[in-house]
């Protein structure tokens, strides 16, 4: 089983979403993939999952099971324990990043889709559901 680790701050919202789709279709599609997620700063955040990721989850009938129970501060056995790493937000996340884990800064991938005070919850998370997609079909056309 590979994993690919989704990085957020606070393991709140976006990235919870991303694992929880990422797992939803990788397991539809029985690619032995798994999707794990961790936040930078999860400090800054109080609660187990957003109301809006939850909706989105029940909207498009993915299991809650499809993501974890609970927020989880990164540590570096998490990258180590990752084949594919992504970022959900470029600007936001690259210097905590650089902060925290410099040698990975610039091993990682990053997404484009911005928090909750910068676009509406449905527009991130639907751009998270395409980018998720989009990772699923890459990693189907990769032979094993």
């Amino acid at each position: 089983m590979k994993n690919c680790l989704f990085i957020c701050t606070g393991n709140y919202y976006r990235s919870r979403y991303a694992e929880a789709v990422f797992n939803f279709k990788a397991e539809a599609l029985g690619l032995e993939w798994r999707a794990f997620s961790r936040g930078l700063a999860i400090h800054l955040v109080e609660g187990d999952l957003a109301p809006q990721t939850r909706k989105m989850m029940e909207e498009k009938q993915i299991p809650l099971s499809a993501t974890g129970v609970t927020r989880i501060q990164i540590e570096e056995r998490d990258f180590q324990g990752a084949q594919k790493v992504i970022a959900l937000q470029h600007h936001e996340h690259y210097p905590m990043m650089t902060r925290q884990f410099a040698h990975w800064a610039d091993k990682i991938e990053y997404w484009d889709v911005a928090d909750i005070e910068f676009v509406s919850p449905r527009f991130a998370l639907m751009r998270i559901e395409q980018l998720a997609e989009e990772l699923i079909a890459q990693i189907s056309a990769v032979p094993d």
